[in-house]
C-alpha cells in the first residue's frame, strides 16, 4: 500500500512560505529543504495555486509565496487543496455480507473525514509556524 504525503508536504511547504513572506521560493529550494525532488514540490504547489492559497511566478526571477495570511490558511484548507482522493478505500467485494460490511464502513469513514476536517478547521498555518518556532529554540 502506498502512503500518500501530499498532505504534510503541502504543509512543509506553506510554512516554509510563511518563514519567508517577502520572498519568492522556488520549488527546486523548497525541494531541497524538504530533502525531496522538485516534481513533488511542483505538484504540491499547483494545487495550493489553484485553491489560491499561494502565488507562483515563472521564470528565472520566479518562485512561490503565500497569497493570504497564514492566520487565514487553516490545515483544512491545506487538506482540500491537496487531497484529490478518498482517504479511506474499501475493497471490491460481490459476496452479500461483505457488501454490508463496506456499507457500514463507508458510514464509519464518512464520519471520521467529517470529524477530520471539523480538527482541521481549529488550526491555522500560523499556529503550525509557532509551533515550530518552539521546537526549534527548545533544542
Amino acid at each position: 500500500m502506498a502512503v500518500n504525503c501530499r498532505f504534510a508536504t503541502g504543509v512543509h511547504v506553506l510554512v516554509l512560505l510563511a518563514s519567508e513572506p517577502d520572498s519568492l521560493q522556488t520549488s527546486t529550494d523548497i525541494a531541497e529543504k524538504l530533502d525531496t525532488n522538485p516534481v513533488v514540490v511542483r505538484r504540491v504547489l499547483a494545487s495550493l495555486q489553484q485553491a489560491k492559497l499561494i502565488e507562483s511566478q515563472k521564470g528565472p526571477t520566479g518562485g512561490s509565496r503565500l497569497l493570504k495570511s497564514p492566520k487565514a490558511i487553516t490545515l483544512a484548507d491545506v487538506y482540500k487543496a491537496v487531497e484529490t482522493g478518498s482517504l479511506f478505500h474499501t475493497p471490491n467485494v460481490r459476496a452479500a455480507a461483505a457488501l454490508r460490511v463496506n456499507a457500514s464502513l463507508e458510514k464509519i469513514f464518512s464520519g471520521s473525514i467529517i470529524a477530520l476536517l471539523e480538527e482541521f478547521e481549529k488550526t491555522s498555518l500560523s499556529q503550525v509556524v509557532k509551533r515550530v518556532g518552539k521546537q526549534t529554540t527548545r533544542k
